[in-house]
């Protein structure tokens, strides 16, 4: 069994940073923040998720692993060693979810919340290899000056339906954040998403 990496050099300023980064992502929909951790979790783990899970998981926070991820046992070790917490192999039954953006569950699959406690969704953390390039969402709502155009890559296509039935599902929903090199960006469950390509492309 091969050694556990390491998780944060400096895990107090390494772990804040993180959070500043994804409570402005949030704030901020479809803009990039910089991680600025330096990791080498076990692949297919991204350093970029790897520091989404130290610095969000914790005991009282269960995780679900894609098909790939899950396959990748040392993945699941690294994240339960590192932050206490347990992975579940029920979207439904976890806080946060990690996955491959083309291969992953329905939206509706995760832990929707309920109207009393929407915080009881899942967030969904996608790996992605870029935040240019995709597949362009548009997007519009609270925190988006105008419209901005939002095109991480790889995207499949119909995610645009699922995100649209998602913010109509508001205040319940998922919250979605994407891990891409050294950057994080996110689409709240608040954000409503418009396309500009038809569904022949699809």
């Amino acid at each position: 069994m091969p050694a556990i990496s390491p998780a944060f050099a400096n895990p107090v300023f390494d772990t804040q940073a993180t959070f500043r980064a994804v409570m402005d992502a949030m704030a901020r929909p479809g803009e990039t923040r910089a991680v600025p951790a330096v990791l080498t979790p076990p692949a297919p783990l991204s350093p970029s998720a790897a520091a989404l899970a130290l610095t969000l998981l914790d005991y009282e926070t269960p995780f679900w692993l894609d098909a790939a991820l899950r396959e990748a046992e040392d993945v699941a070790r690294w994240v339960k060693f590192h932050t206490g917490a347990s992975a579940t192999p029920n979207p439904e039954d976890a806080a946060f979810a990690f996955a491959d953006p083309l291969a992953f569950p329905p939206l509706g699959a995760f832990s929707q919340g309920t109207p009393d406690f929407p915080d009881r969704s899942t967030t969904l953390v996608l790996q992605v290899a870029a935040f240019t390039g995709g597949f362009p969402l548009t997007l519009s709502g609270p925190g988006v000056k105008g419209d901005r155009v939002f095109a991480p890559s790889p995207l499949a296509p119909c995610l645009a339906d699922e995100l649209r039935a998602n913010a109509g599902r508001f205040p319940c929903g998922v919250d979605i954040i994407f891990a891409g090199p050294g950057s994080v960006a996110a689409l709240p469950r608040s954000t409503r998403i418009a396309t500009t390509r038809t569904d022949e492309d699809r």
